[in-house]
């Protein structure tokens, strides 16, 4: 069974505990083993495979360009509610 893959990008590099902080294109962020990251760096980007039970890491330059379009898009998309009204209970009580 083969996975679409999704992309990672380090957030930090802790190269004394060997962990890197990561970030993924679902916006999930969790910590893996900086040796599973080819060249890993603070700001390096991977596009994530998983094919019949393995996960391979492949270094992707484009990563966190397309990270960030996708974090810029989703605060765009982002429209609060109450955009535009005025809370007329709020302030004026005791």
């Amino acid at each position: 069974m083969t996975v679409p893959h999704s992309l990672l990008v380090i957030d930090v590099l802790d190269e004394d505990a060997g962990l890197a902080d990561v970030e993924d294109s679902g916006g999930r962020t969790y910590q893996l083993p900086a040796e599973w990251l080819p060249g890993a760096a603070d700001g390096a980007g991977y596009r994530v495979a998983v094919q019949r039970g393995a996960v391979t890491f492949t270094p992707d330059p484009d990563a966190p360009r397309q990270l960030r379009e996708r974090s810029k898009q989703t605060l765009l998309d982002f429209s609060d509610e109450h955009d535009g009204e005025h809370d007329e209970d709020a302030g004026g009580r005791a």
